[in-house]
């Protein structure tokens, strides 16, 4: 179990640089500080899914508690105000927190009593919930909540108060943003309420300062609760979108405790992190009746990339491998000229399909799952797709993806169009381009081209077409090397570019690899000497004139970092896997996660983060629950253990 003392909770920087999640598995969330500060857009104890799982809404914001024993006033709450001041300093009164597979659970301390909060989510149904229980004490205690709200995108900021319609309800208050907001509720199992209409200005938020972003906010109290415990008394609140939610606080919480167990119980035998197992489920969300991968938390949507390099950790090393069916699936439906999309736009348009690397991933992942099932049915249903897909990359899709019909190597890009995972673009200000064939395109390539040919024969098809193929392109990826370790891209606008990145690792870590084992043993070790960190592989030497070590600052600061220099969590998992391969140590593999396992206590509560900086000591940035990340981390363990 994560747990923390006085020592941590009690430190304003330790206890507000540690967040907690919840999740709900349709798209919504809640999430917040240990201190219970707010200090991002994305703070709050319901952000409501309002078209599952995109349409994230942030709705009610936090509770702000008062406790009154034995005639004196204990405030438990914290606000960071925008004069700097901190007030009230609630988290001074937190004896102990810790992590109830993923419920958050404060124990704030007064006199002799002891407070106990829980957070948690329904599963299926954009409901928050928050408990109350006095565990200990010799006399009642009087608790006063004040509820704030807002109604707008998970990104936004409000600085603008308006008129909500706050209406009373049994149990509750209904609140309306506007006549064409959609409702939420806020009620509680016991107590007196009373609506209230009270903007609350100047919350200062740390982070989003930091980014560069709008640094304030007002938040509207909508109603006030008073209570009286007694020892061993419990209350509980609900923050729902449904009018009529179980206020039963006590089987909401065995439902949640239930489903946990089944997560668990799935991955028994799998020698993995109870943690790590309850990680991976906060990423995997319905879609279309089927189920997708969200990217990240607090902000990211689920991308076409993310979700198949995330699939075989998130699901089949977890013992689900009928999430990772469902996903293939689902993802099936939405192929277009040969491509999966790289991302869902949270408003609902049309997919984007600016990716040349996701849909090789597609086919890596449809491997992976037969590797695991060796159900040939779905491999079957979607072989025709999967013929498809490379008949378009060997004729030429968008963005001129498509196969030189010299070498058969994959070229893709054309000006102003990010399409490998280095996908940033600053207006119209592509940072890493990558026009050309790039490495890990290529081993994908590769890779995709011997899937097929086994999968194929497998289905009693012809397969000689894929095995010749393959042999051409192993033939003529040996113009990726310099001698010493893989240009990054070949054929580019300036040439070749031997700039060194971490991208030439999945061309010795992918199931087929098209380098001899002595390039293997020499691409490992140049990515070992100059990209590895202990939570990752950088995305750029330290050596190169373009390195930029840390990852702070303005959007225009952090993204011209963000592929040079920046760590990268989730590329341990391809490290760790060449490393196998090379060494096959695997005493010395495990030694390579232990970093981002301690990393678990830090950042995002039993998660892992997107990022950190390149240089030491190596803080953690960017969204603070990472897919990959997490995936990678797992399915490194599994091979390890294998």
């Amino acid at each position: 179990m994560i747990q923390f003392g006085r020592a941590i909770c009690n430190d304003f920087e330790q206890s507000t640089s540690r967040e907690w999640l919840v999740t709900n598995g349709i798209g919504g969330y809640a999430c917040g500080t240990i201190a219970g500060v707010l200090t991002r857009n994305y703070h709050g104890l319901l952000i409501a899914a309002l078209h599952p799982p995109l349409g994230r809404t942030l709705t009610a914001v936090k509770l702000n508690e008062t406790a009154i024993y034995d005639d004196r006033l204990y405030r438990l709450h914290t606000d960071h105000r925008e004069d700097g001041s901190i007030d009230p300093r609630g988290f001074e009164n937190i004896e102990h927190f810790a992590l109830d597979g993923t419920t958050p659970v404060w124990t704030f301390a007064f006199a002799d009593a002891w407070l106990e909060k829980r957070i948690w989510m329904e599963q299926g149904e954009n409901t928050t919930y928050v408990q109350y229980t006095l565990t200990r004490a010799t006399r009642p205690v009087q608790l006063s909540f004040k509820a704030l709200v807002n109604y707008r995108d998970y990104h936004g900021s409000t600085l603008e108060p308006w008129v909500m319609q706050v209406t009373s309800i049994s149990q509750g208050i209904r609140i309306q943003a506007d006549e064409q907001a959609t409702p939420f509720y806020l009620f509680a199992s016991q107590g007196k309420i009373t609506s209230s209409h009270e903007w609350i200005t100047g919350f200062y938020k740390k982070i989003e300062a930091e980014r560069g972003l709008e640094l304030l906010e007002h938040h509207l109290c909508v109603a006030e609760i008073e209570v009286t415990l007694q020892p061993n008394q419990s209350m509980t609140f609900a923050v729902s979108l449904n009018q009529q939610p179980d206020l039963d606080g006590q089987a909401a919480y065995q439902r949640k405790q239930q489903y946990e167990t089944r997560l668990i119980n799935l991955a028994l035998g799998r020698d993995l992190p109870e943690t790590l197992i309850l990680a991976a489920d906060q990423f995997i969300a319905q879609r279309a009746g089927g189920h997708t991968v969200l990217a990240g938390y607090p902000w990211f949507t689920d991308w076409g990339r993310d979700t198949m390099i995330a699939l075989p950790g998130l699901t089949l090393a977890t013992g689900r491998a009928d999430i990772a069916g469902s996903i293939l699936r689902t993802f099936a439906k939405y192929v277009d000229r040969g491509m999966i999309p790289n991302r869902f736009p949270d408003e609902g348009e049309e997919p984007e399909y600016n990716t040349v690397d996701a849909t090789l991933w597609f086919i890596e992942a449809i491997r992976a799952y037969f590797e695991a099932t060796e159900d040939l049915q779905l491999v079957r249903d979607l072989f025709p797709m999967m013929r498809e897909i490379m008949q378009w990359h060997q004729q030429g899709t968008r963005y001129r993806i498509g196969m030189d019909q010299n070498d058969g190597l994959l070229y893709a890009g054309e000006p102003g169009v990010q399409l490998t995972w280095m996908d940033v673009k600053i207006d119209d200000w592509v940072v890493t381009p990558r026009i050309g064939k790039p490495i890990e395109i290529n081993a994908l390539w590769y890779n995709a081209l011997r899937i097929m040919s086994d999968f194929a024969w497998r289905l009693g098809l012809p397969f000689g077409d894929y095995t010749q193929l393959a042999e051409r392109v192993r033939t003529n990826f040996g113009r990726f090397w310099n001698g010493l370790y893989c240009y990054d891209v070949i054929d580019g606008e300036q040439g070749h570019d031997a700039t060194l990145r971490p991208n030439q690792i999945f061309a010795v870590s992918l199931h087929h690899s098209a380098l001899s084992s002595e390039q293997q043993r020499a691409v490992l070790d140049i990515c070992a000497r100059y990209l590895l960190t202990p939570h990752g592989l950088r995305s750029l030497t330290r050596d190169d004139e373009a390195y930029q070590g840390i990852y702070i600052g303005d959007r225009v600061q952090r993204d011209s970092a963000y592929h040079q220099g920046t760590v990268w969590s989730w590329l341990i998992g391809p490290f760790v896997e060449a490393h196998l391969r090379v060494h096959n140590d695997r005493v010395v593999a495990r030694s390579f996660l232990e970093p981002l396992i301690r990393h678990l206590e830090a950042h995002g509560l039993g998660s892992i983060s997107e990022v950190f900086d390149g240089d030491a000591p190596f803080t953690p940035r960017g969204c603070f629950a990472q897919a990959w990340g997490v995936a990678e981390v797992i399915r490194a363990w599994a091979l390890i253990n294998r």
